[in-house]
């Protein structure tokens, strides 16, 4: 009797232990759009200007600009990890695509990304990227480019 009341349990136990949490529900495109999207009262290029220097204050070092296309490519410094298996490099790449919708207003939008690249004794390497999708972090970035902007924009108004 006792040996059955300790292999149900352990079945139990099994069966339910090792469930999975669920997986987190996928962003609809729109749903990112709202998230990594933001309009500004302002031009292209101050708008571009400023979403470079919060990129750097951020600490991110910028791979790709163009104030023509609008297009930003940056990425974070990258973190080694050492493991038993092999090493792991991560590290954060930001796109940014600034567009003037108007005179004196630019759409700003952000993209982060996680990459993570491994690499084994053996030689092999792998990349996983992951997409950004806490609204936070971008919200911490549109808070520091309007920041940016209006700084600029008072700094033009003195001269």
């Amino acid at each position: 009797m006792r040996i059955c009341i300790l292999s149900a349990l352990f079945l139990l136990t099994a069966a339910f232990g090792c469930v999975m949490p669920p997986a987190k529900p996928q962003l609809s495109s729109l749903q990112l759009q709202v998230i990594q999207s933001r309009d500004f009262e302002t031009s292209k290029k101050l708008a571009f200007a400023s979403v470079m220097s919060v990129f750097q204050y951020l600490g991110y070092i910028i791979e790709s600009a163009n104030l023509d296309t609008g297009f930003i490519t940056a990425k974070s410094p990258t973190r080694s990890i050492y493991e038993f298996r092999g090493v792991a490099m991560r590290c954060t790449r930001a796109t940014a695509f600034i567009e003037e919708l108007k005179p004196d207003l630019s759409k700003v939008r952000l993209n982060f990304v996680d990459s993570v690249e491994t690499s084994s004794q053996q030689g092999a390497r792998n990349v996983n990227d992951t997409a950004v999708e806490n609204p936070q972090i971008y919200q911490n970035a549109f808070t520091k480019i309007q920041e940016a902007i209006f700084i600029r924009t008072g700094f033009q108004k003195k001269n």
